[in-house]
């Protein structure tokens, strides 16, 4: 029985598939350049596997407990895990076509080869043999199953074959009723997917490991003939179960965990679609699964392991997006020292149009500067070789206080991160892993600095991760300031992190768990009151959160005009009569994955203007935390709402438009790409340059090829209450890159 009030609201799963969807839509999209489309279907199939490994895990664990919780929208477990099948299916259907019917002949007429096993030259077969004998057959280990070999617990997301055998060589593929034998073989991990073929008719080819091994899966055998060999591949529960309260040592209960997980209940098989009836039946009784959780696959399983291909060295120019430079702001440029240029003004970065090096260069100049005496930061997720971590490193080493507050929970990063801080702790650095229970998920770092007027704080706040890779790849904010006021909360908020004091009240800052969810209900809340007159732009990843949509719905009802930028789920069914007429929702899946939060709630001068490192999501309110930070300088917030929150709300070209039912339709004629044209402002904005400007002193640790003044508006520039005019933008420019979730 459903939920009164659900017809509100949008199934939290669906929607996430629906995001997915909008992501396989880039994969299918010709205008884009051919490896770049093989890139967004490497991404669909990883996302796709995260969603099993959780959302569909925990939907299990409730059928499976018998916990009878409904979603906002009404359905109970059992009805989201068959409506999510359904739909899974049809996207996997969708994505498979496409890869064997576009993909594949264009990767050929590229020069770029899939070869299958019976296509291979005598030479070919030569090179593969040789490759088998001396790279993977001593690493195989044959797996029998019978009464006295019961079924192997096979890892998460691990490739397999299932190996269906009849003893003597006169065995008969007809003969099923026989002496059969079934056997895994695991395809190694450690040896790479994608074997190199001499090409004979291409650039390149290659053969994927599970085809090599199928070739010779007969000398694991001897004695028996081969009567089919099928590649399935595994997906298992693969969320942490910990109870932090009666873990003595977190970082050690984290790293068992770890070991445990990869051995958690089966959730999905994914298998050839021409598998034997008799095989599909074996794996998916030994795994524990229903007929809908076996997905029968026509190509490659699992297609993110051919991102090698789509990112390659020395392909042409044309199978790629152009080349986009991240550009260092006009203030920063030149700048000997970053701490003069934070204490005449605020700065706001756009990454990745604003180069992510200031955030690094601020950090690597306090590890080194006699005068910085603290530096605390949170890591939530960084980089496999950080600039960031070394720079931490460095300072301890030089004598500074170092805090670093590290997230050991944070969702498939655990391991990376659990080095990272033994790394740091042998450098000197104080590590703290936050509070029980809650992940810290905000971004922050704070500089205590001596200077002639006593000390003074320095503080950066941004919306994306302290990770310079996915800052080239995701669009996130970042804002320097020594505002007295906000040293103060980041200074209060690490000692409520790193110790026992008392949760202060902010003086700028709000933060979650502590009433970050209040003051965006009271905001919203805030322009209801107005009526037509209320306004409010918010950009978010994920709008979840029951009371905060339910707030939206009052304020619509008023009479505030709402515009919503939702990258990914989005639970709010926009266009309702009496609900929700006046509140339109828009999705942007483009080159750079959107993953900045910022909000404007009111009109022109008077808009209370913010970024966060929070979505409208439970988990953010109650079970993180997060912090909501004011843009208080009039340029930058003229800045954040005209042109950053104005120009993606103009974009017609890589936007989507929810409807009430939960389906995304183009709202447009193509002609504002808003990544494109935040590209092309830094393009405009470089002739203003003066020719062959250098950067100098110590913010010089990277050359950059060219040099674009961020945008920044004057102090008098009033805050729009209407979208800027359509700029035209090249819509056959791809620009599509990363669109994870």
């Amino acid at each position: 029985m459903r939920r009164t009030g659900s017809s509100l609201f949008i199934n939290r799963e669906l929607s996430w598939l629906e995001f997915n969807a909008r992501v396989l839509e880039q994969a299918l999209d010709p205008s884009v350049p051919l490896l770049e489309r093989l890139k967004f279907h490497a991404i669909v199939a990883s996302n796709l596997d995260e969603f099993f490994m959780v959302r569909v895990a925990g939907l299990k664990q409730q059928l499976s407990g018998n916990v009878h919780e409904f979603a906002a929208d009404g359905l109970s477990p059992g009805e989201q895990l068959a409506a999510l099948s359904a739909r899974a299916h049809e996207i996997v259907a969708a994505q498979l076509r496409s890869f064997q019917e576009k993909i594949v002949p264009e990767l050929k007429a590229e020069g770029i080869e899939l070869l299958k096993p019976g296509k291979l030259t005598k030479a070919q077969k030569a090179h593969v043999a040789a490759h088998f004998r001396r790279e993977v057959g001593p690493t195989l280990t044959p797996l029998a199953v019978d009464p006295g070999h019961p079924f192997p617990r096979l890892k998460n997301r691990s490739l397999n074959l299932a190996v269906v055998l009849h003893r003597g060589a006169k065995g008969n593929k007809a003969t099923y009723g026989g002496e059969l034998i079934f056997a895994v073989v695991q395809v190694p991990a450690v040896v790479s997917r994608l074997v190199d073929v001499p090409a004979e008719t291409a650039r390149r080819a290659y053969l994927l490991l599970e085809d090599e091994i199928a070739l010779h899966v007969g000398d694991l055998f001897p004695g028996f003939r081969v009567l089919s060999c099928t590649p399935f591949r595994v997906t298992r529960n693969f969320d942490l179960d910990i109870d932090e309260e009666e873990a003595e040592d977190l970082l050690e209960t984290i790293q068992k965990e770890l070991r445990r997980r990869e051995q958690g209940n089966a959730v999905r098989l994914e298998v050839d679609e021409g598998v034997p009836e008799e095989v599909a039946a074996l794996l998916t009784r030994s795994l524990r699964l229903e007929p809908d959780d076996v997905y029968r696959v026509r190509g490659p399983l699992n297609l993110a392991d051919l991102m090698p291909i789509a990112t390659a060295e020395g392909e042409p120019a044309h199978l790629r997006d152009p080349r986009a430079v991240p550009q260092i702001p006009a203030r920063l440029e030149t700048a000997e020292s970053m701490f003069p240029i934070i204490a005449s003004g605020d700065v706001l970065l756009h990454h990745p149009y604003d180069s992510f090096e200031p955030v690094i260069d601020f950090l690597a100049e306090a590890a080194d500067d006699p005068n910085v005496l603290a530096i605390k930061q949170t890591l939530y997720r960084t980089s496999s070789d950080s600039a960031i971590v070394r720079a931490l490193m460095r300072a301890a080493e030089n004598g500074k206080q170092v805090t670093a507050l590290v997230e050991l929970k944070a969702r498939f990063d655990e391991g990376s991160n659990i080095q990272w801080a033994r790394r740091l702790e042998e450098a000197g650095v104080h590590v703290v892993y936050g509070l029980l229970g809650l992940k810290t998920h905000c971004k922050l770092l704070l500089v205590v600095r001596r200077e002639p007027g006593g000390l003074k704080r320095y503080v950066h706040l941004g919306t994306g991760n302290y990770n310079a890779n996915t800052a080239r790849l995701y669009t996130d904010l970042s804002l320097f300031t020594c505002d007295e006021a906000m040293g103060d909360d980041v200074g209060a908020l690490f000692n409520l992190l790193t110790g026992y004091s008392t949760p202060p009240s902010w003086k700028r800052l709000a933060v979650a768990p502590l009433g970050l969810r209040e003051r965006i209900v009271e905001l919203i809340d805030g322009e209801a009151a107005k009526g037509p007159e209320g306004r409010i732009i918010a950009k978010v990843n994920s709008l979840v959160d029951p009371a905060v949509i339910r707030a939206l719905y009052r304020a619509s009802q008023a009479g505030a005009e709402i515009d919503l930028l939702v990258r990914g789920i989005c639970c709010l069914r926009p266009g309702l009569e009496g609900q929700s007429e006046r509140i339109r929702v828009r999705s942007v899946v483009d080159r750079y994955l959107e993953h900045a939060r910022a909000f404007s709630f009111g009109r022109g001068d008077a808009a209370q203007v913010f970024m966060s490192s929070a979505d409208w999501m439970p988990r953010n309110f109650d079970r993180r935390i997060e912090v909501l930070t004011p843009v208080t300088d009039p340029a930058l917030r003229a800045r954040l709402v005209g042109e950053i929150l104005g120009t993606e709300l103009s974009d017609d070209t890589s936007a989507r438009t929810l409807q009430p039912d939960g389906s995304y339709t183009h709202p447009g004629s193509g002609t504002v790409r808003c990544q494109v044209r935040f590209q092309e402002l830094a393009r405009e904005r470089a002739v203003a340059q003066k020719p062959g400007r250098q950067r100098g002193g110590p913010l010089m640790l990277r050359q950059v090829p060219s040099v674009v003044v961020a945008p920044v508006a004057s102090a008098e520039t009033p805050l729009p209450d209407v979208k800027p005019e359509p700029k035209p933008a090249a819509a056959t420019e791809a620009t599509k890159e990363n669109a994870a979730s």
